[in-house]
């Protein structure tokens, strides 16, 4: 059972800290997918507020034969279609409006994928050995340079240049394996 469904398990049982997880965990990358039906970022947050509404109203039984981020998007398109169907005609848009609406788009497009590119990292790093980990950690995170990494693991300049090699070919191998490339690498 992945998360979400646990989530909206302990919701139904009582739990309002289950609604709160699921909303912080895929509000946004559902607002970027209904932005695809209706082509307006704040009626796609309406309509993401409204997907949620349905789950806390109507609180739809959850069956694991698809994982629930495709269910919860399939009542979210849901949703959207029933928008749209009660809204067939389009209101004009001014250009400033729609000028304005693209950069928020843009904006809110790039802080989702940039948090799921750190979700991807940090999931790879857990996985990299402790010593890897800590000279990436304080290479990229905390910039320091290779003379202070010696410093605090107690190693000369030259072993935390193998060192952060051997850990940038690591993670990388670890974040090929998730289909992912890390620019800095």
């Amino acid at each position: 059972m992945d998360n979400g469904a646990s989530s909206y398990r302990r919701f139904l049982d009582g739990d309002e800290g289950g609604i709160v997880s699921i909303i912080r965990d895929y509000k946004d990358g559902l607002i970027l997918y209904l932005n695809g039906f209706v082509q307006n970022i704040h009626t796609a947050e309406d309509l993401m507020e409204d997907t949620f509404v349905r789950l806390v109203v109507k609180k739809p039984k959850f069956s694991a034969r698809y994982s629930f981020k495709t269910w919860l998007y399939t009542i979210g398109r849901n949703v959207a279609i029933d928008y749209l169907r009660r809204n067939v005609r389009m209101l004009p848009v001014s250009h400033e409006d729609l000028q304005k609406v693209e950069c928020e788009e843009a904006g809110l497009e790039a802080s989702y994928l940039k948090e799921e590119q750190k979700i991807l990292l940090h999931r790879a790093m857990r996985k990299l050995k402790s010593e890897y980990r800590q000279v990436l950690y304080l290479s990229f995170f905390e910039d320091f340079d290779n003379a202070q990494i010696a410093a605090v693991m107690k190693k000369s300049k030259r072993q935390v240049e193998n060192l952060i090699y051997r850990a940038k070919m690591s993670l990388k191998s670890e974040l090929d394996k998730e289909g992912f490339v890390y620019e800095r690498l």
